[in-house]
């Protein structure tokens, strides 16, 4: 479902990713698993467009978006959620929703959003600004949802979230994948996280990829040592 290959990306003169290549398959979560400043956001944004590429391709079932602006991208079928959340604070929950179907056919929030996300149906008329962190990482992955995406991107979704409220968006990305079948990509820091939803691991340094693993046979241990300071 989604192929990347030899991807360099550069902020002027300085290269940020060293000839990243990966592939996922429909149906299945991968981890891009390594510390602050090693290259995840530079990846993720890389991915959606909102960085330009040096070189490389980003194909996306079998189809190349490499020179896709955002907004084509997200109308082929790849959903991003951004590091930070960036929902919309003066919008009520449901309006923070209701921008994600701007280019969809239907303009009704599937019942199934507020199945995975209960608490936003009860808060839908509050302000997005009020939510706990959780409950707008909540919102965030809703709002990207609802674009029926084939891939979907999350940008350190645990950041600055409560292990409890982190143990339900795990939940709700495994249900995701049962539902709808697509591919997830999330970059993290979280190893307990990772290890409840990827089925394969990949750890990111220096904007290359350094290692990769399946959930079944990954070393714990030698994770945490990739991702220690």
């Amino acid at each position: 479902m989604l192929n990347v290959t030899n991807l360099h990306v550069s902020y002027g003169q300085s290269e940020a990713l060293h000839g990243i290549s990966f592939s996922a398959k429909k149906n299945e979560t991968v981890a891009i698993m390594g510390r602050n400043g090693m290259g995840k956001t530079t990846l993720f944004k890389s991915l959606i467009g909102i960085l330009p590429l040096k070189s490389g391709t980003i194909e996306v079932d079998g189809k190349d978006i490499s020179k896709d602006e955002s907004y084509q991208r997200v109308a082929k079928g790849v959903a991003y959620v951004p590091q930070g959340r960036m929902i919309f604070p003066s919008l009520t929950v449901l309006e923070n929703i209701q921008t994600g179907l701007e280019n969809v056919r239907h303009k009704q929030v599937p019942e199934e959003i507020y199945a995975l996300f209960p608490v936003l149906f009860d808060m839908r008329a509050r302000k997005g600004g009020n939510l706990s962190g959780g409950q707008q990482q909540q919102l965030a992955i809703a709002r990207a949802l609802v674009t029926n995406p084939k891939v979907l991107l999350l940008d350190e979704p645990t950041e600055g979230i409560q292990p409890s409220i982190i143990k339900d968006i795990a939940r709700a990305l495994n249900d995701i994948r049962k539902m709808r079948e697509i591919t997830i990509i999330v970059s993290e820091q979280v190893l307990s996280f990772a290890m409840d939803v990827a089925d394969r691991l990949f750890v990111i340094e220096g904007g290359q990829l350094v290692h990769e693993s399946t959930r079944a046979a990954t070393d714990t241990a030698r994770i945490k040592q990739f991702l220690s300071v």
